[in-house]
C-alpha cells in the first residue's frame, strides 16, 4: 500500500492490510490483465495447496499446487522462482493462474478460451483418420494430424497417452464438434521465443542447446524451448561424416555458434548454427601432429579421376595420386583399387600447411619390392611363377606381387619342349629358372633350363663394343693396323 493513499486516508499500521484491500478493490487490482493473457512473475510464496505468484498488479495470482508438480509428486518451484502461466480467472481475493484450463468445464468456458486463445489440456485417447481423438474438459474433441506438432510427423502413435496443451479452432454445435490446435500454440511460442532470443542474440554469438533430432543434412538444435537451430553436416565437424548420427546423438548437449538468420517463405526464422567454428582447426598443429616420413592409416573419403582422398586425422585430408597407389600392379582407374570408405595405409611424402595440401603414397607404406630383389633370387635359381600374359618376343611371368620376369621366345625355342610353353595360359603356374636379374632396371630375364647352351641373357646384357678384328692379341693398335694395310691392298 502506498504511503500517500495511507496518508490520505489516515491509515494506521494495523490497518494496513484491510486498507490495501480496500484499495485493490476500489480501484480493480489486475485490471491490466484479463483472461486468457500470458503471465511471467515471481513465485512468492509456495503454500500447501496453492503457490502465490507476483503478477505486476495489485493482486497477487493464485495457482493450484498440483498444477506444478512433476511425476513423482514434487513442487517444481519455489520461492523466488519465475514462472509463466495463463489468466484464467480473476476477482477481487486475487488473480487465478493456470498452466491452461483442465476439467470438467461447461460450454461456456470453452467458448470462453477459444475466444480468449487460451491454452485447454487434452488428453490423446488414440488415433483416427486424419488425425487423433483428444479429451479435452470430458469431451472429445478431434486434432488433425498436421496441428499436433510443428514438424512432420513420422509415428502418429508415438503421441497417444500424452496429455498437452491445445487451443481451440472450431467449436460448433453446443461443443460436440470440438477441433483443437497444438502446432498454433506451437507456433505462437515460437514466435515469442524467437522475438525474445533475437532482441538479446547476433551473429557471431555461442550458444549451448539440446539436440533434439536428427536428419540426413544436419542436426537440430533447441536453443529455448520453442525455438530451434539448425547445424548443418558440413558444419558439425572438421572432419568428414556421412551422417549426423556419427558425431552427435539425440538429448546430447551442445555448444554452437549463430552463423545466420533467415526467414523462409512464410516469414519464419531459420536459425543457422556452426559447431565446428567452435572447434580448434586440425590445420592449426598439424606440424605437431604429422611429418614427413610418418606412416600413418586412413580412411578413403573421396575418388578423383586423378587419385584417392585419404583422411588421416578428423579435418585433415590428403591426396594419394593415382602413380602412387601401387608397385604391384598398374592402375588406371582409382576405383579399381580402392573404395570409398576403406581404410588405408599410406606414407606421407609432403606436407604444406598454407596451402592445407598433404601428399600421400600407398605403395611406399607398402615398400617397393624390387628394394631387396638381388637377395631373394639370384642366377640359376629355380622358382614357381604364374603366368602375366603372352607377348611377341616372350612370356611374361609373376614371381611374387610386383615382380615379374621375362622368358624369351628365343629360349623358348631351344627348350626341349618350346609347346607346353607356348600352350600356357594367364594365370597357369609355371617352373623356370631365374637367369640374370637387373635391379637398377627392374628386370628379371627367366629360361627353361632345358636349353644346353642357354645364352639368352645375353640379349639383356649392355653390348660392349668390340676391341679387335682379328687383330692376333695386337688390341686396337693392331686394329688400325691391319686396316690400313687392308687399304693399300
Amino acid at each position: 500500500m502506498s504511503e500517500e493513499f495511507k496518508e490520505r486516508n489516515g491509515v494506521e499500521e494495523g490497518e494496513a492490510s484491510f486498507a490495501e484491500l480496500f484499495e485493490q478493490y476500489s480501484e480493480g487490482g489486475g485490471d491490466d490483465l484479463n483472461i486468457g493473457d500470458k503471465v511471467s512473475g515471481q513465485v512468492i510464496q509456495v503454500g500447501e495447496t496453492t503457490i502465490f505468484v507476483d503478477t505486476g498488479t495489485k493482486l497477487d495470482g493464485i495457482v493450484e499446487r498440483e498444477e506444478l508438480l512433476d511425476e513423482e509428486g514434487n513442487c517444481t518451484v519455489q520461492e523466488g522462482d519465475t514462472v509463466e502461466l495463463y489468466v484464467v480467472g480473476k476477482d477481487s481475493g486475487g488473480i487465478k493462474l493456470s498452466r491452461a484450463l483442465s476439467g470438467i468445464g461447461g460450454i461456456a468456458m470453452l467458448e470462453e478460451a477459444k475466444s480468449a486463445g487460451l491454452p485447454v489440456e487434452g488428453n490423446i485417447d488414440s488415433t483416427c483418420k486424419g488425425g487423433f481423438n483428444v479429451t479435452v474438459m470430458h469431451r472429445r474433441a478431434f486434432c488433425p494430424v498436421s496441428q499436433i506438432d510443428n514438424r512432420f510427423v513420422e509415428n502418429p502413435e508415438e503421441y497417444v497417452g500424452k496429455t498437452l496443451e491445445f487451443l481451440i479452432t472450431k467449436l460448433e454445435q453446443n461443443g460436440r464438434n470440438v477441433v483443437i490446435s497444438r502446432r498454433t500454440l506451437l507456433e505462437r511460442e515460437t514466435a515469442q521465443a524467437m522475438e525474445a532470443f533475437t532482441a538479446e542474440s547476433g551473429v557471431g554469438d555461442e550458444i549451448e542447446g539440446i539436440v533434439t533430432r536428427l536428419a540426413p543434412f544436419g542436426a537440430f538444435v533447441e536453443i529455448m524451448p520453442g525455438l530451434d537451430g539448425l547445424v548443418h553436416i558440413s558444419q558439425i565437424s572438421h572432419g568428414r561424416i556421412g551422417h549426423p548420427e556419427e558425431a552427435v546423438s539425440i538429448g546430447q548437449k551442445v555448444k554452437a555458434k549463430i552463423t545466420s538468420y533467415e526467414h523462409d517463405d512464410k516469414g519464419r526464422l531459420k536459425i543457422s548454427l556452426s559447431m565446428k567454428e567452435l572447434a580448434q582447426d586440425p590445420w592449426e598443429t598439424i606440424s605437431a601432429t604429422f611429418t614427413e616420413g610418418d606412416k600413418v592409416t586412413g580412411k578413403v573419403v573421396r575418388l578423383a579421376d586423378f587419385g584417392a582422398f585419404v583422411e588421416i586425422a578428423p579435418g585433415i585430408d590428403g591426396l594419394v595420386h593415382v602413380s602412387e597407389m601401387s608397385y604391384t600392379q598398374r592402375v588406371h582407374k582409382p576405383s579399381d583399387f580402392v573404395q570409398e570408405g576403406q581404410t588405408v595405409a599410406v606414407k606421407i611424402k609432403s606436407i604444406d600447411a598454407n596451402a592445407r595440401r598433404i601428399g600421400l603414397s600407398m605403395k611406399d607404406a607398402e615398400g617397393d619390392p624390387w628394394m631387396d630383389i638381388e637377395e631373394k633370387f639370384q642366377s640359376g635359381q629355380k622358382v614357381t611363377g604364374i603366368v602375366e600374359k603372352h607377348e611377341q618376343f616372350g612370356i611374361f611371368i609373376q614371381l611374387e606381387p610386383g615382380i615379374t620376369g621375362l622368358l624369351p621366345k628365343s629360349v623358348i625355342a631351344r627348350s626341349e619342349k618350346p609347346a607346353s610353353f607356348e600352350k600356357l595360359h594367364s594365370g597357369d603356374s609355371v617352373d623356370i629358372i631365374i637367369a640374370q636379374v637387373r635391379a637398377g632396371e627392374r628386370k628379371i630375364s627367366l629360361t627353361t633350363g632345358d636349353v644346353q647352351d642357354d645364352g639368352s641373357w645375353k640379349e639383356f646384357a649392355p653390348k660392349k663394343q668390340k676391341t679387335s678384328l682379328n687383330t692376333g692379341g695386337m688390341g686396337l693398335l693392331g686394329a688400325k693396323l691391319q686396316e690400313a694395310m687392308d687399304k693399300k691392298k
